[in-house]
């Protein structure tokens, strides 16, 4: 998977998310061929692209080889708030070492400041719900529940407790949730990447369908926002009462659909 040559001049720069937005899996054909086609045309005329996505690094390396990806996206975010940049032709991704240390810093913090709240979710998830809690590197403080209500469920009683910290962010979708810093997440992200690509927050395109998501649809993020069709409800009504775009079509052949609304 190429690296693609850097524009000599940048007008803007799209983010999709992964699974949903782009990666349907139960299709046979994933991802498709299409939206390379489109991305490759819009890549041309100056527009960067990324993927924003909650899978890791290395799941996400998965998915590329899974949905025959010809280049590399110009960034890639990994868990919603580790940005990565393509390497060589063996496939490395650099981390973005300033962003990183920031990140590491503020974790750090809030889990000096929130370790009450995270035990307390701990020790209500471990013994009275079906859930399991989550402890890697990379995800010190995270859940996978046995069904998306037993996510409703648990996200209610982690809202209960919520002012414990003012640092707390939560981040989840469909059966997963994890907690780190409220300063990390696919919005702050996104605007990160639009910082260092110098683009102004009206020629950013987002485009997502899960709740985790909604970070980055916000208007302050990005100036054009869409969903999928096969978004959660919560998404369609979220961008649709932002004034932005609801696809019809499910997956990539959604976001492509979304892309020609917004850019031709």
């Amino acid at each position: 998977m190429k690296a693609l040559d850097y524009p000599a001049e940048v007008r803007g720069i799209l983010s999709f998310d992964f699974d949903g937005t782009l990666y349907e899996h139960e299709k046979e054909v994933v991802l498709d061929p299409s939206f390379y086609r489109k991305i490759e045309s819009l890549r041309e005329d100056g527009w960067l692209w990324a993927i924003n996505t909650g899978r890791s690094l290395l799941y996400m390396l998965e998915g590329f080889k899974e949905g025959r990806f010809p280049f590399a996206p110009d960034y890639l975010v990994a868990r919603e708030r580790e940005i990565y940049t393509p390497g060589d032709q063996f496939g490395r991704w650099h981390r973005v070492e300033d962003w990183h240390k920031r990140y590491a810093r503020d974790t750090k913090l809030f889990f000096e400041e929130a370790g009450e709240f995270i035990e307390l979710v701990k020790e209500h998830v471990t013994s009275a719900t079906a859930a399991q809690w989550v402890e890697e590197e990379g995800d010190p403080a995270g859940i996978v529940a046995s069904s998306e209500e037993e996510t409703l469920e648990i996200l209610q009683f982690v809202n209960e407790h919520r002012h414990m910290s003012n640092l707390i962010g939560v981040l989840h979708n469909s059966i997963y949730m994890r907690f780190t810093h409220n300063g990390y997440n696919k919005g702050t992200s996104l605007k990160e990447l639009a910082k260092r690509s110098g683009v102004g927050v009206e020629n950013v395109f987002a485009i997502g369908d899960g709740h985790n998501d909604i970070d980055k649809l916000h208007p302050d993020v990005a100036g054009m926002i869409a969903c999928v069709g096969n978004s959660q409800q919560e998404v369609v009504d979220y961008v649709r009462g932002h004034g932005g775009y609801v696809a019809k079509a499910h997956g990539s052949l959604g976001s492509i659909e979304a892309l020609t609304h917004f850019l031709g």
